[in-house]
Formats: C-alpha cells, structure tokens, sequence
C-alpha cells in the first residue's frame, strides 16, 4: 500500500509541559518530599473507639495494589479484600471457585499498599466450616503468607465456637482473663520439661509476674524487663551507638583503616621499593628489579 504524504507539513505545535510515565522495570530516582505521614496506623481497637465516639467507619473492598495504595492513601479506615475478586477481579462465575493460594497472592499485593488501614481478608467458603481447628489452621494461613491484619467470615450462632477458637489462638494475655490463660499454658510447659520458657509480646507487667512463679528463666521479647533475660529482635532494638555513622566519619577524616587494620612492610623493603620507583619508568619493565 502506497504511503500518501500531505504536500505541506502543519506546524509543530507549541511546547506544552508533558507527564511522562515510566515503562521501565527500574525503580525512579527518588524526588525530595516535604510530606509526612503522621497518621496512625489502625488496629482492632480503631474501629471501637470510633463507635464509642458515634463516628462512621469507612469500608472499601479493594482486589489489587493500585486499589489497596488509593484506599490507604485517601485515609479509609478498613480496606476489605472480599471473595468477589474471584468474579470482578479473577473473571469467576461465582465465589466458590476462587482457592486459598489465588486469594494469597491478592493479600501479599495489597499487605505491601496497605500501610496504616486495617487489611480485613475473607474466610473462603469450605476453609472454616468443617471444624474450628480447620478455621484456625486456614486463618494462620492467611495471616502468615497473605499478611492481613484481620480476617471475616460469613455464618451466625453455629460459629461461635470456630471465632472464639480463633480469637484463643493468638491471645496475648492482655485482660486478667487472657493472663491467667498465658500463665496456666506456661505452668504446662515447664511441668513437661522445658528449661527456659521464650515469652513474647505480652504486656510487661504480666511478664513480671509470670517469671517469679517459675523455677526456669523466661526470655522476653518486646515483654519488659521483669523477665530472666532478653533476645534483641528489629522491632525493639535500642539504638546504642551510631555504627554506620561513626563508620563514614571516621573513613572521609582519614581516621579509618589505621596500621592496626592493615599489613605492614619492612623498614629496608620499603626504602628498595621507593628507590625503585623513583628510578623511572625503566625501573618499572618487566623483569626482577634490580636493586
């Protein structure tokens, strides 16, 4: 087919600023930003507290990244990742045909866009029915591998048992009720033998009180310092010097590497080898230097 050009060119229109989008799989440089993000990050006591205050709580079903950063960002409290993805985001004909790992890797994508709602997952249909071990044992999926905060499921009565088994699996021992619990379950484990009972993420003072009815050491994490000992993990490290800071200084002065960190050479090795670079190029050939 013949290409037909016009007999005169149009001008080339004005210049116009032009938002460019990025099609390289390379991240950006980073632009400067004077923004900061003071906003708290939304826990299960959120959504009570708003209640107490007769304030609405928002809720948007978010199935990606995209939709999950929006929602984040425009300050919605809860962002719920529901089983109708399998149909608006997936193409499903229905609800029941969507598995756990699909459902997974939507949860990962939203857990790294979602940084400061609550990320609500639903319980998929025949992943809690059957018994409450199976709702516990699909929830520590979903929580381990999706990283939700939360997850729902659909049912009345007949599931009191299953939420409470669920709410029993990962309790803290934040209400007296909740303690006692954690000391009893601990008190088991050191009659079964254990040495040394690891105690995490429980409220400091209950912690204090629990190792002085032991006769083994209990190490804490994140659980005050009433416990025998401490293992240090990122979420509660104390900053006790700057080492990378003290690093670069001492580097860009000149301080660092001294002689103590390097190989030495003899006094009359060394006077050779300067006498044999500064005999010029010659000295430098290739062959045994004479010296």
């Amino acid at each position: 087919m013949p290409l037909v050009l016009p007999r005169s060119l149009p001008s080339p229109p004005r210049y116009r600023p032009q938002t460019f989008i990025r099609w390289s799989s390379h991240s950006a440089p980073q632009q400067p930003t004077t923004h900061t993000n003071t906003r708290k990050k939304v826990t299960i006591h959120t959504p009570q507290n708003l209640y107490r205050r007769n304030e609405p709580i928002t809720i948007l079903t978010a199935h990606d990244f995209l939709s999950g950063l929006v929602a984040d960002a425009a300050g919605i409290e809860v962002v719920l990742i529901g089983d109708s993805l399998s149909m608006v985001a997936l193409g499903m004909k229905d609800t029941t045909m969507v598995t756990m790992d699909e459902m997974s890797l939507r949860y990962r994508s939203e857990s790294r866009a979602v940084k400061r709602a609550s990320l609500i997952a639903d319980l998929l249909m025949g992943s809690y029915e059957v018994s409450p071990s199976e709702a516990v044992e699909s929830t520590i999926q979903m929580v381990k591998q999706g990283r939700v905060n939360t997850i729902k499921l659909e049912g009345g009565a007949e599931l009191a048992p299953t939420i409470k088994r669920i709410v029993d699996a990962g309790i803290p021992g934040k209400t007296a009720a909740g303690a006692v619990k954690v000391l009893r379950d601990a008190m088991a484990v050191q009659e079964a033998g254990a040495f040394m009972i690891l105690v995490e993420a429980m409220p400091a003072e209950v912690a204090a009180i629990v190792s002085k009815r032991f006769r083994v050491p209990t190490i804490g994490i994140g659980s005050g310092n009433g416990c025998s000992g401490q293992v240090l993990v990122q979420r509660f490290v104390k900053r006790f010097a700057d080492v990378w800071g003290e690093f670069k200084r001492e580097v860009k002065g000149g301080v660092f590497p001294g002689a103590e960190f390097g190989y030495g050479i003899g006094e009359e090795e060394r006077v050779r080898f300067e006498e044999v670079v500064g005999g010029g190029s010659s000295a430098l050939e290739d062959g045994e230097p004479a010296v």
